[in-house]
């Protein structure tokens, strides 16, 4: 199969490359493709001829979305619309991704693809303005919401991910508090990108929500990095208003696969299994 990876450097992107070792990869580098420019889309699109493809790109910088709306629906939302009709025009399936930002944390029990989505960001707004072109313009997708991601290759756009930063805070003896008042599942690119490969190989279009089994909060996860990782300091807990951050973010944003698990697909491990493998792959 021809793939192309939008993003392939990135964190999730580079373990799709990873994973996806027996396709034709056709990996696409931001800046030189750039997925707001619709004209220039089309053109590679047209030229690569590919039999899939796989938008990683976002702007997922979520308290500047408040600030930059422009360019937070530019590429979380207008993008995908053009990818979807370009995609159409080509019969190419396209898969994209989306976030448990989109619910408002108030159901207070796992979130199932039925359930109707409340943002409370222009982040969140942006990605569900995503979803739904996407699903309007082009029935050949997998829609994927996730949560928590992290990658060996970290985060272009954000540098270092979630578990890279508090073992970097930690070593350096940095002072580190984390919100204590929210949950969701973290969970492993390397896993999600398993996942995806198998999902693709099928014709289970639609809304699929991935992500490692169970939840915590970012304090839980943080004091879990440190014990796994064997390093001592202290983590102070902290409240989300106490934190101060722009956006608003769901209290509670833990996704239930059911979709996932209807169609058979293998299972995801427990976060804190998968949080160890991560470890365990970047010790010397």
């Amino acid at each position: 199969m021809r793939i192309a990876i939008i993003g392939a450097d990135g964190q999730l992107g580079s373990d799709l490359v990873r994973r996806l070792t027996g396709d034709i990869l056709l990996p696409l580098y931001y800046p030189d493709f750039d997925v707001t420019r619709a004209d220039g889309v089309r053109r590679v699109f047209t030229e690569l001829a590919p039999d899939c493809v796989i938008n990683t790109a976002a702007y997922h910088r979520v308290d500047e979305c408040e600030l930059h709306p422009d360019k937070s629906f530019a590429v979380n939302a207008t993008a995908v619309r053009d990818l979807a009709l370009v995609c159409r025009e080509l019969d190419c399936p396209l898969v994209h991704f989306s976030t448990d930002y989109v619910f408002d944390g108030a159901k207070g029990s796992p979130y199932v693809e039925e359930d109707p989505p409340r943002p409370l960001s222009v982040y969140a707004v942006s990605k569900l303005a995503g979803e739904y072109l996407l699903r309007t313009y082009w029935e050949k997708h997998f829609l994927i919401r996730t949560c928590g991601l992290y990658g060996a290759a970290g985060c272009l756009e954000k540098g270092m991910n979630f578990v890279d930063r508090i073992l970097d805070l930690a070593r350096q003896g940095q002072p580190l508090s984390v919100v204590d008042d929210q949950r969701a599942t973290p969970t492993s690119a390397r896993e999600l990108a398993r996942t995806i490969d198998e999902l693709i190989r099928t014709s289970a279009y639609g809304l699929y929500h991935l992500t490692n089994e169970g939840d915590c909060t970012w304090h839980e996860f943080a004091r879990t990095i440190l014990a796994l990782a064997e390093i001592e300091a202290e983590i102070r807990p902290v409240s989300s208003k106490e934190f101060g951050a722009r956006a608003r973010r769901p209290a509670y944003s833990v996704l239930e696969n059911r979709r996932a698990k209807a169609v058979g697909l293998s299972p995801f491990s427990p976060w804190q299994e998968a949080l160890g493998d991560y470890l365990t792959g970047k010790r010397p």
